[in-house]
């Protein structure tokens, strides 16, 4: 008797930390193969056997997000695989908040931006096309947020808030001497944040233009505070230390890895989370058995007018739409 097709979901960043827990759930599902969408693919294949995740469940793949040339090669070979596209998670992200001075991609935009937004960005306007043949009746695709990108939440009133101005950064073409979406002066916790608001915007955006002709799924969430993730890996080691206990302790907001890469594979194949434009919540103090709901974003990351000025830009940047600017 023919097995059932596997649905197949491309998450990047599956390497460590919410990423690989989240390829270790859908992957024991038996119901999905898992495309690791990776940088360094040694240190991805040794994670998935740490885990466990099966044997055959899974394909690593290279993609280095901070380039977009890597981003397209990346989209070439996973076509030349055959695979279909069923679902496509936006999950790596890089967070260096002691630099002093803006680090640059090779196409030579300030790395955290580059990284979290550009590189997404482009992966999602070029893998549209293959959601949109997948069979699967329910394709998807998931970009990760964090409640650090919302100054009405505790996590986003922490100095420096997010705020992306009248993107002057962008419209500047982003390189030397800009390094800022607002064209300000470089801060690399603000570099973060503001990239993780464009993470929103980019997928309100893709909601509004996509959602209805295409019937893709375009959601985001924040699964809880990880505060052992290797995100924080760039911070003093005192931070690492003290920055769980006091989430645990006194916020009450700590998420294990492994819970939080179940909540990403319930976004991904639970039809409870078939709710297109929705940012996903369970809440920054965390409650025994509790339950998602559609949380509020912040309002810069509601403003219609900003996400279609972010999204021209943002084609400008990484090539596509209109002409790349010099």
């Amino acid at each position: 008797m023919e097995q059932p097709r596997k649905s197949t979901v491309v998450i990047t960043g599956a390497s460590s930390g919410v990423g690989l827990q989240a390829a270790k759930a859908l992957a024991q599902t038996g119901q999905w193969h898992v495309v690791m969408a990776c940088r360094n693919l040694s240190k991805t294949e040794e994670a998935a056997q740490s885990v466990e995740i099966p044997q055959g469940s899974y394909t690593i793949m290279h993609l280095d997000l901070a380039s977009l040339e890597s981003v397209r090669q990346f989209v070439n070979k996973f076509r030349e695989s055959g695979r279909s596209l069923d679902t496509l998670v936006c999950n790596a992200a890089v967070y260096m908040p002691l630099l002093k001075e803006p680090l640059r991609s090779v196409d030579g935009y300030e790395l955290s931006v580059a990284t979290n937004h550009l590189g997404h960005f482009l992966l999602c306007n070029l893998m549209l096309e293959d959601l949109k043949k997948s069979s699967s009746g329910d394709p998807r695709l998931v970009i990760l947020g964090t409640v650090t990108h919302n100054p009405k939440e505790l996590g986003g009133k922490i100095p420096p808030r997010p705020d992306l101005g009248d993107l002057k950064g962008l419209a500047e073409g982003f390189k030397e001497p800009y390094s800022m979406i607002d064209g300000k002066k470089f801060e690399p916790v603000k570099a973060y944040k503001d990239s993780k608001v464009c993470n929103v915007l980019t997928m309100r955006e893709l909601h509004r233009r996509y959602h209805e002709s295409t019937g893709i799924t375009f959601s985001s969430l924040y699964p809880g505070c990880v505060a052992t993730t290797p995100l924080f890996r760039n911070h003093y080691p005192l931070f690492q230390k003290l920055f769980p206990l006091f989430q645990r302790y006194i916020t009450g907001g700590f998420v294990s890895e492994e819970l939080a890469g179940q909540r990403v594979a319930d976004v991904v194949a639970d039809p409870a989370y078939r709710q297109s434009g929705a940012y996903w919540s369970w809440g920054n103090r965390q409650k025994k058995d509790g339950k998602s709901f559609v949380r509020e974003v912040s309002p810069e990351a509601s403003d219609d007018e900003k996400a279609k000025r972010l999204w021209d830009l943002s084609e400008k940047l990484v090539g596509i739409g209109k002409v790349q600017p010099v």
